[in-house]
């Protein structure tokens, strides 16, 4: 499972936690803007906006699971499991297999109203990337500097939701979570009033009160009230180093530790990688579970003009530094 989000500043930043029980080794990823992308059943681009972000590359295609473009709009795929629906090929339409998608849009899209506008002709299809790396049940979330959306493939349709809190998780449907949001109402920053009954007299014992009720487990549902609320309530300086910092530690009140869901075996659900990318100075920022030291990647360093993929393998294992 998965938790994305956006967040302001002076920037701009896009980003998610990838919680999942194994890595595919992924890297960050640049595609230079004359990479072709070679699409399975629509015209292919051969000359598009650059774009980086994180990504399992098989024969050389980028499988980006999160990515922004030149142009500062983000965009990542999250689990979305038995909501998700992939239908045929319907010849009316822009036919784009769900791994393609990230790619498609960031190439051709600035903005969150030039997606929207190619959304109304996109149909999700039903077609694997390989025998070996069926479709993934995904949903999406899509973001420039002013607003995000999500898009969910479902039986009904395509269904493109404004996304006011710049939060996605996975299960339920993005509506039905926006819903659950007003049972958490009442939750604050501040110390707690009595509304319980003027007859009792009660002792704020502790600080943080105002939030409790608020949820800590890692339930998809959970993890969307409680990273809806820490952003919506997160402060910091405007300066990089503070915004990045900050974006960071919100992702961190919903990363997954290793032993606390357990999905059969020896096997276990943590958070892979967490990304931050400044969406105006295409920086991609990334922690992994073992190295929680910030690692950078600036796409305006590389040859954005190229025609081939750049990838950084993932700094990994802890760095530690030692004052004595």
């Amino acid at each position: 499972m998965c938790t994305a989000i956006t967040y302001k500043t002076k920037n701009s930043y896009f980003g998610r936690n990838l919680d999942l029980e194994y890595s595919y080794k992924e890297t960050v990823t640049i595609t230079p803007r004359n990479f072709s992308f070679n699409f399975r059943k629509t015209d292919s681009i051969n000359k598009h906006y650059a774009i980086i972000g994180m990504a399992y590359v098989e024969g050389e295609y980028p499988l980006y699971y999160d990515a922004v473009n030149e142009k500062g709009l983000g965009m990542a795929g999250l689990n979305f499991p038995r909501n998700a629906f992939y239908h045929e090929i319907k010849e009316d339409k822009d036919n784009i297999a769900p791994f393609e998608f990230i790619p498609y849009i960031l190439s051709k899209c600035a903005s969150i109203e030039e997606v929207k506008e190619l959304l109304k002709n996109i149909n999700i299809a039903n077609v694997n990337f390989s025998d070996k790396l069926p479709a993934s049940p995904l949903h999406w979330i899509i973001a420039d500097k002013f607003s995000s959306i999500t898009v969910e493939s479902v039986k009904d349709g395509l269904k493109v939701y404004d996304n006011p809190v710049g939060v996605l998780t996975n299960n339920p449907t993005f509506d039905m979570q926006m819903f659950n949001l007003n049972n958490y109402m009442s939750l604050s920053i501040e110390s707690p009033v009595n509304n319980f009954s003027k007859k009792l007299n009660f002792d704020t014992y502790s600080r943080g009160m105002g939030a409790i009720g608020l949820p800590g487990d890692l339930s998809s549902a959970s993890r969307f009230v409680k990273a809806t609320f820490t952003k919506m309530n997160s402060l910091s300086k405007d300066d990089e180093n503070s915004s990045v910092s900050q974006f960071f530690h919100i992702l961190t009140s919903v990363e997954q530790q290793r032993g606390c869901v357990h999905m059969g075996e020896d096997k276990y659900e943590i958070t892979i990688y967490s990304s931050c990318a400044n969406m105006d100075k295409g920086i991609y920022y990334y922690t992994t579970y073992d190295n929680k030291q910030i690692t950078a990647v600036d796409m305006h360093k590389e040859n954005l003009d190229g025609d081939t993929l750049i990838n950084f393998d993932l700094v990994i294992g802890e760095h530690i530094l030692h004052q004595n």
